[in-house]
């Protein structure tokens, strides 16, 4: 058996987000969103993807910017924020172990609890308690 080891470097954080978004472009329910937005612009998606979890693991600060703002009219609700946690953690916990590790799923979750509740607010939806 492989033995899984924390995330530590820029490749490994390539290695997540590749994975990760390989396995959302498929998905059933958030691949259409994903796709239909981002288009042909996956490369540029992917570097900005890695330059935000490198910031926020590695604390290498190469991400600058406003996650929210982009994410503000995706047509999206509790249901796609829960399948993406879901896919977010199953790929870092298939790839990694570690305190890097659980960061970046307890980050993932809390990122899209967040988006989610702005995402309700500017919808004229109350957020979840």
């Amino acid at each position: 058996m492989e033995t899984k080891r924390d995330i530590s470097t820029l490749a490994d954080i390539q290695l997540m987000v590749d994975s990760f978004y390989g396995t959302v472009r498929e998905d059933e329910l958030l691949g259409p969103i994903f796709n239909n937005l981002i288009q042909d612009r996956w490369p540029e998606h992917l570097e900005k993807m890695y330059r935000f979890w490198d910031t926020i693991l590695l604390d290498s600060h190469t991400y600058h910017g406003a996650p929210f703002h982009p994410h503000a009219t995706m047509p999206v609700n509790s249901v796609h924020f829960t399948r993406w946690v879901q896919l977010f953690r199953a790929t870092v916990n298939n790839l990694f172990e570690g305190a890097k590790a659980e960061e970046a799923c307890w980050r993932g979750e809390k990122m899209a609890q967040m988006f989610l509740s702005k995402i309700e607010y500017y919808q004229g939806q109350p957020p979840l308690r």
